[in-house]
């Protein structure tokens, strides 16, 4: 039984042995004998940045601008739609307190039925004191003819008694000439008062009709399709109750969902990278299952500083392919720039990059080889390599423990092209490797 007792704890301490040996090395190999692939395929320079949406196109609604003719300086918004409202054209949007502009008007219809009593009253004036010159006129012509009749009866009177009645005639001439000339000025004198007042009553009637007019427009409805976007006005969204300067009446903006558009800001050291028309990759916050195609349409040519940040950043502007009614204006986008794209290019992760000598990059292989490869283009987190390496070799991602004191196999291509501080470098194995690149 003792014997039986022992052989089992002797086999239990070989087990116990066997899987601390089993998984202390392979956690061991597993730390040290990092691998990855080299791929081939299509390799990728992206820029990746969020971004807000914002209507490619949007149309200000505006309040009654005319109010201000009136001497209108503010109105109040007295009822309004929800902001995220979708509206077709002519729906309603707010309406604005008629109060003042009413009692405005009233005041103006009382001048107007004042300046209609002084034109009749003027009508009046005017043909009663034409017909007195034209009865003055009418009675001077019977003085003429009396006058013209006694001078022909007094053929056989003195000369004296003759030439007394001739100047009587031409004094009643000169009379009926008078009188004439009087009733032309008179006339024009009226025919003025006439178009005076009835200038000052058009003026009265038109100013009625606009203020009519104006106080329709107290209520404003949508210019086209859209979302109702209420403006910003003294620091805060336009409401109920808010006061809007006539002299800048934008209440709201509608933007044509239809054709949407990020606006994204790049650092200095990326904005380089960036042109227009490059390739867009859009995604949205609110749907992450969503996925949209777009293209940078500017670029801004000046920097600015951002709130809460100490980087310059250039403000790019990518315009969305699709049309979608889910978009709406504000929501945040992820952006990913396709800057620069290679088809059918070997590439390796850049942690399997390294550099000696500030000349020389090469890898570690699988099969024991310290590799020189020459680099193209980076991206976040893999390096194209163009010469040096085949595809589905296998390279190590750290240090293996055989590669400290071996020589690095050289590319023929580069030889002459490499900053060595001494030649005899190239033949000596390399007593140490420098930081990862």
């Amino acid at each position: 039984m003792k014997r039986n007792l022992i052989y089992v704890a002797l086999g239990s301490i070989l087990v116990i042995g066997a899987l601390y040996f089993f998984f202390a090395s392979g956690s061991t190999g597993v730390e040290n004998n990092i691998l990855a692939t080299v791929d081939e395929g299509e390799f990728r320079v992206e820029i990746t940045t969020s971004g807000e949406l914002e209507a490619l196109r949007s149309v200000q609604v505006f309040g009654p601008a005319e109010a201000r003719r009136f001497r209108i300086g503010s109105f109040t918004i007295d009822k309004m739609v929800d902001e995220g409202t979708v509206v077709q054209k002519g729906d309603f949007i707010c309406s604005i307190d008629k109060t003042e502009l009413f009692g405005r008007l009233e005041d103006r219809r009382l001048d107007l039925e004042q300046t209609k009593a002084q034109y009749e009253q003027v009508q009046l004036d005017t043909s009663l004191n034409l017909r007195v010159e034209r009865d003055n006129i009418l009675n001077q012509q019977y003085i003429v003819q009396e006058q013209e009749l006694i001078l022909e009866q007094s053929q056989f009177e003195p000369p004296a008694i003759i030439k007394q009645n001739e100047y009587n005639v031409e004094k009643a001439k000169r009379e009926l000439d008078q009188a004439k000339e009087r009733y032309r000025i008179k006339t024009l004198q009226e025919k003025a008062r006439m178009m005076e007042i009835a200038a000052k009553l058009r003026e009265d009637e038109l100013e009625v009709k606009q203020m009519v007019e104006v106080l329709d427009k107290f209520v404003v409805t949508a210019p086209q399709d859209g979302m109702v976007i209420y403006v910003d006005y003294r620091g805060s969204k336009v409401k109920e109750g808010s006061q809007i300067n006539s002299w800048n009446p934008v209440v709201a903006t509608l933007p044509d969902l239809t054709t949407m558009q990020s606006i994204t800001y790049i650092n200095e050291v990326d904005i380089r990278r960036v042109k227009v028309n490059q390739q867009v990759e859009v995604g949205m916050d609110a749907f992450p299952d969503k996925k949209y195609t777009g293209e940078v349409k500017k670029v801004a040519n000046v920097g600015q500083q951002r709130p809460n940040s100490d980087a310059k950043v250039f403000e790019v502007i990518i315009e969305i392919n699709e049309s979608d009614p889910l978009l709406r204006p504000s929501m945040t986008s992820s952006n990913t720039i396709i800057a620069d794209k290679l088809d059918d290019v070997l590439y390796v992760p850049l942690e399997a990059v390294n550099v000696a000598n500030d000349s020389i990059n090469y890898v570690y292989l699988r099969n024991g080889v310290k590799q020189e490869v020459l680099l193209g283009m980076t991206n976040a987190n893999d390096v194209v390599i163009e010469k040096g390496l085949s595809q589905g070799q296998y390279v190590y991602l750290n240090t293996p423990d055989w590669g400290e004191n071996i020589a690095i196999n050289l590319l023929e291509e580069l030889n002459g092209k490499r900053n060595l501080d001494q030649k005899e470098e190239e033949e000596e194995p390399l007593a140490t490797v420098t930081d990862t690149y």
